[in-house]
């Protein structure tokens, strides 16, 4: 019964169109991943830049090489390496490594709130 099922045009169209849908998904997720990563990783990369550099003479900010190389990591496709280098490097460098953004909006500080009223 199923075999005489599957010889009618139409369900074998709609199995067929089931298919190419679940293999879109499929792909826009994991291009969605990979844009995530992305972001990601230019979150940590600038936040380094922001805050790893001081005014001694020890600060290296953009011109560390693991950073650098980070960044070409990134640049070339490889974001989730990237990532890892980029966290270990916020880590050994004693930086607290920020949450990654969630696109939610964020409640307004304590501190903000006092100053609107």
């Amino acid at each position: 019964m199923f075999s005489n099922l599957l010889r009618s045009p139409v369900v074998l169209a709609a199995v067929l169109a089931a298919g190419v849908t679940n293999t879109v998904s499929a792909q826009s997720v994991s291009s969605q991943t990979s844009s995530d990563l992305k972001a990601r990783c230019n979150q940590l990369i600038s936040y380094f830049d922001r805050y790893g550099v001081s005014r001694s003479e020890n600060s290296d900010g953009e011109r560390n090489h693991t950073r650098i190389g980070a960044r070409i990591d990134c640049d070339n496709g490889h974001p989730a390496e990237a990532v890892a280098t980029m966290e270990q490097l916020l880590t050994r460098k004693n930086m607290d490594v920020p949450p990654p953004p969630t696109g939610i909006a964020q409640p307004a500080s304590p501190a903000s709130t006092k100053l609107q009223r």
